[in-house]
């Protein structure tokens, strides 16, 4: 299970001040002997960490009064933040071990719970990616991952499962049979290949998208189970040449997809419920583009093709889909008039 150093550690933050506190007076005892007692540099520095070290040895020059009064305040401040390191160095390891423990604690509690969501093998940049999409809308996930180093780089409140998620144990952890959905992301196609074989065998209802890294491998990922494969290459090298045909396009879709900072504009996909005011209204009759702001680009009734701009007539049947472009409160007013009868 997850262990991750919890970064806000009270004691951490005062070590740190006694510390530099302790460095500060070292450089002012080293410059006291250097400049007024006029020792070299070497036996200036011996002499400062020699006296806060506490160990006992006599002065390597004769002491002027002036020297001796500054000593005896040097020694005295000095040890008592060498102290004080030993004691915040104590308190910072405990704190961190109890962080430790209680952050594991509440992060298999939360996992406990989860319940419709998704699962998430692989922290890296496209794991990160399709988390942070999943975390704007919010809905649940967590990560599968066999490095450590990556988990630490992924912020507090994510979850995650350290271990391997081809084995059928860690996707029993990552409590795959109430899943929603799973993301395979590693950067081998092979690997996603035995996480889909494994995750199909525990959840033949799951809805699995994979990775794929090369051309040759989406045949293999599909045969495994997956039902969507996305390459990032073959995506990146699509909107570099949108880039040069068709800018203004390209510049319309970062807007309504969320790149690029905070959008004036979303696409989103509304599912009528049977209880909504919309079911058996068309189009034109539910005023959704006068109350609400929101243009529907398509419409997918059950067990039919998507019907892509839909004519003023079309009539909206309880469990279709809706895909609307908007701003963001038109489109959760849509939401939730799509929910509920209002």
């Amino acid at each position: 299970m997850p262990q991750r150093p919890f970064p806000r550690l009270r004691a951490y933050r005062v070590l740190k001040l006694v510390v530099l506190a302790l460095f500060l007076i070292c450089v002012i005892g080293v410059l006291f002997f250097r400049f007024y007692e006029g020792w070299p540099w070497l036996d200036s520095l011996y002499m400062a960490v020699m006296t806060l070290a506490t160990v006992g040895y006599r002065e390597l020059h004769p002491l002027s009064p002036v020297g001796q009064l500054f000593n005896t305040f040097f020694i005295f401040f000095g040890v008592g933040l060498v102290f004080l390191a030993i004691g915040a160095t104590t308190q910072a390891l405990v704190e961190l071990e109890l962080s430790q423990f209680f952050g594991r604690r509440r992060m298999e509690r939360e996992i406990a719970r989860l319940s419709d969501h998704f699962i998430i093998c692989g922290a890296g940049r496209v794991g990160r990616s399709v988390a942070r999409e999943l975390a704007r809308k919010p809905v649940p996930f967590l990560f599968l991952e066999t490095n450590a180093d990556k988990t630490q780089r992924l912020p507090e409140d994510w979850l995650f499962v350290l271990g391997d998620a081809t084995q059928e144990a860690t996707l029993r952890a990552a409590r795959i049979e109430h899943a929603a959905g799973l993301v395979a992301a590693t950067t081998a196609d092979a690997t996603n290949v035995f996480i889909i074989m494994a995750a199909r065998g525990l959840n033949p209802r799951l809805k699995i998208i994979a990775r794929a890294s090369e051309e040759s491998a989406e045949k293999h990922l599909l045969a495994a189970g997956a039902d969507q494969v996305v390459s990032p290459y073959s995506f990146v090298g699509h909107r570099i040449a949108q880039s040069f045909l068709r800018p203004n396009v390209l510049s319309f879709l970062d807007i309504a997809t969320r790149r690029g900072g905070q959008p004036e504009l979303e696409i989103e996909e509304v599912q009528i419920e049977p209880g909504s005011r919309f079911v058996g209204q068309t189009i034109e009759s539910a005023r959704i583009r006068q109350d609400m702001g929101a243009i529907v680009l398509a419409i997918k009734h059950d067990g039919a093709a998507m019907s892509f701009n839909p004519a003023p007539d079309e009539t909206i049947l309880a469990g279709d889909f809706l895909v609307a472009m908007g701003n963001p409160d038109g489109l959760r007013r849509l939401e939730q008039s799509a929910s509920r009868r209002s």
